[in-house]
């Protein structure tokens, strides 16, 4: 996206009608339409977009988005409106997190994390866990920031949970923690005892402001750079037994990490593919301008492959729902979305840096940036050939059960 004008949204409110700071007024209706929570994505785009490549070179935090999406709501954009959220749906964030990537792949990946936590309250909220009314008012209210460490030791954790009177004692070290200059509390997890098969794994938020909690600054990395997925250290930290979210065994994809999985990959998918559609759409810019000999295909096959990737998100969340199951089948609907998602944003920049030609080869073109940025979308959880694995044995399973029966 260009940098342009900046004309900000007032959603501080759900009022039927609020100001546009600069020269226009804005109507909005109740609940957000599609085109509302496109328009404040645009919005804080535009406010990240001018720092985009002094982050990207630094790898220092989106702090800027950061103050403008509290400010405007953007953080509590999933937070239901009776708990003074925005009540955004599950799709609309899809659109959202799009809309923010096309401007800043680092603000619309780190907001990711907080904006799926804020779905698996949600989840939490409708299947009766005290706690989770709490928390979303947290966010809506005092500005909570939701950290995760979940792609860090995934179904494995190395951290130690140490049983003590009250409550456990976190010691080790969790990786890839997006936000982490700026969150208030990282869900996370540690084990039971010693790692291995019998093992059990606790869930649970923890206050990046306790005792023994310390942030290392380690994020030096090929993309997303601005993102600050410092690692965080937990040297002692106290967890009070209420504060256990939920348990798994150790090395398996439930409980807690599987919701959180499934309320991640759409969001994260679209993300990535705000990234690649900032980069078809630059690169058309620049072959407009240069002459379109040659590029009209190029540009054809690149938001071709944005629409049914696109279409592919939006389809698994209609298919799961704005509640979805627990289980293996919904997990595989939105990873097999979002490994096209992600892989296809990877192809997409591609053609857009061959589209582009020679401009594209320079540090300061934002289409080397985001080349660098979507190489990121493959590592999250779960990655494309676990995906295909995943798909392919629950392929064999429905197949060999039918053909028993």
């Amino acid at each position: 996206m260009l940098v342009a004008a900046v004309h900000f949204v007032n959603y501080s409110t759900l009022a039927r009608s609020v100001t546009v700071v600069g020269m226009t007024t804005m109507q909005i209706t109740e609940p957000l339409t599609d085109e509302d929570v496109r328009a404040l994505a645009a919005d804080m785009g535009r406010v990240a977009a001018p720092y985009e490549a002094e982050h990207d070179r630094d790898a220092t935090f989106v702090s800027e988005a950061y103050t403008a999406m509290t400010e405007r709501g953007y953080l509590r954009l999933a937070v239901p409106a009776d708990l003074g959220g925005l009540g955004a749906t599950p799709r609309q964030l899809l659109i959202a997190q799009e809309e923010l990537g096309s401007w800043s792949g680092a603000a619309a990946l780190a907001t990711t994390m907080h904006h799926y936590l804020t779905l698996v309250q949600v989840w939490r909220r409708r299947r009766g866990a005290p706690d989770a009314e709490g928390v979303l008012r947290r966010v809506a209210e005092d500005g909570l920031i939701m950290a995760t460490s979940g792609g860090s030791d995934w179904v494995c954790p190395t951290t130690i949970a140490t049983p003590v009177d009250g409550g456990y004692l976190f010691d080790g070290r969790k990786s890839f923690c997006s936000q982490a200059p700026v969150a208030s509390v990282i869900s996370t997890s540690a084990v039971l005892g010693a790692p291995g098969p019998d093992a059990v794994v606790l869930h649970a938020g923890v206050p990046l402001s306790a005792p023994g909690v310390r942030i290392e600054e380690t994020w030096d990395t090929l993309g997303m750079r601005g993102t600050a997925s410092h690692d965080v250290v937990f040297d002692g930290v106290f967890v009070p037994a209420e504060k256990i979210m939920g348990t798994r065994p150790y090395g398996e994809l439930a409980g807690p990490l599987l919701v959180a999985a499934i309320h991640f990959a759409p969001i994260a998918g679209a993300a990535y593919l705000g990234v690649a559609r900032g980069a078809a759409e630059e690169a058309v810019r620049i072959a407009n301008r240069r002459g379109r000999y040659g590029a009209v295909r190029q540009a054809g096959e690149m938001f071709a492959r944005l629409r049914v990737a696109r279409w592919a998100l939006q389809a698994a969340l209609a298919e799961v729902g704005d509640d979805p199951a627990a289980d293996e089948a919904a997990l595989e609907t939105v990873m097999t979305a979002k490994r096209h998602a992600v892989t296809e944003a990877r192809a997409v920049t591609d053609l857009a840096l061959e589209l582009a030609g020679g401009p594209a080869f320079h540090r300061s073109s934002p289409l080397e940036r985001a080349y660098r940025d979507v190489r990121g979308g493959p590592f999250h959880p779960l990655t494309p050939e676990a995906t295909l694995e995943l798909v392919g044995r629950r392929a064999f399973a429905l197949l060999t059960e039918g053909a028993q029966a």
